[in-house]
């Protein structure tokens, strides 16, 4: 069982959870009564929809393993899942499964709420994590920005499952509002997911050598593609001082929020990246990058004193 825990990557599955149920109950439910803010899906349904992402998900990283076996024996030996612990097939299996219960869900949520239409971004999900694992991250960058983008998609979801159905001509406004909102925290979460995926990449340089990967650090190296994550490491720091300024500023808690809790911690990034030379270290850069994704969507739960104030 914890061997399936893992392999699945079960932290990153909760994440992906929390991020979904914050932008419903944090940031849609609070405004329905005070803002006017319509959303479509019933409790148990959003649930269907966090479990239908979750699914795919997990399918995608049990898809990812399976095609990453050879360079995972270099790059993590000691976390080698596949064909040590499970079995290939039985593996291929669980991926299938996940898939059909993720994708058959998205089916029904989509038909139900009258947009059948919607069923394709889970069929596509699905396909794209499909592809990438199998040929799109071998593709120096691409892989990087496909993941970035359904990572950004998740988040995205909740928004056009949740407010679009229920847009009319008296409530576009609000509903736009708090789409523009999710849109741009779907933005944060691409660009900082895009920069933990080239230092990864960097990480795993050893082994997708030997595996035959082109990432961006094989091609051009690794001090070259160092200096370029440096460079994109600094796009999130000013586009959130932009951010905060622009629309924040006056909520003192929430600007010490976003200095201490997302900003600091990025500029402590761009200051690794600047002099970072081994493993160790970009593995230490990667999970300050986890950690700020999950600061970032945090402050989700601020967003009551942001508006109302």
């Amino acid at each position: 069982m914890i061997q399936f825990l893992n392999l699945i990557r079960w932290k990153n599955l909760l994440m992906i959870a929390l991020m979904q149920y914050l932008i419903k109950y944090a940031l849609l439910l609070p405004f329905q009564e005070s803002h006017g803010v319509l959303i479509t899906l019933s409790h148990f349904n959003f649930f269907l929809l966090v479990l239908a992402t979750v699914c795919i998900a997990a399918g995608g990283y049990i898809i990812n393993d399976i095609y990453d076996v050879e360079a995972d024996k270099i790059n993590k030996p000691n976390r080698l899942i596949i064909n040590k612990h499970i079995s290939e097939k039985k593996a291929t299996n669980l991926f299938v499964v996940l898939n059909i219960i993720g994708v058959g869900l998205g089916f029904y949520l989509s038909n139900g709420i009258g947009k059948p239409e919607f069923f394709a971004i889970f069929f596509m999900t699905s396909a794209l994590l499909y592809m990438y694992a199998s040929y799109l991250k071998q593709i120096a960058v691409v892989g990087n920005i496909v993941v970035s983008i359904l990572v950004c998609l998740s988040i995205l979801l909740v928004g056009i499952i949740e407010l679009i159905p229920v847009i009319t001509d008296n409530n576009k406004a609000i509903q736009t509002t708090f789409l523009y909102i999710i849109r741009d925290y779907a933005i944060f979460a691409f660009m900082v997911n895009l920069i933990r995926e080239l230092v990864k990449d960097i990480e795993d340089i050893d082994g997708d050598y030997k595996a035959g990967i082109q990432t961006l650090p094989i091609i051009l190296g690794r001090e070259r593609t160092t200096k370029i994550v440096f460079i994109l490491s600094l796009i999130p720091i000013f586009s959130i001082v932009y951010y905060v300024i622009t629309y924040l500023f006056k909520q003192q808690v929430v600007v010490g929020y976003f200095l201490i809790l997302v900003i600091a911690p990025l500029i402590y990034v761009s200051i690794k990246l600047f002099s970072a030379n081994q493993k160790a270290q970009f593995k230490h850069i990667s999970t300050v990058l986890k950690l700020v994704m999950l600061t970032g969507m945090l402050s989700l739960l601020l967003y009551k004193f942001i508006i109302l104030n």
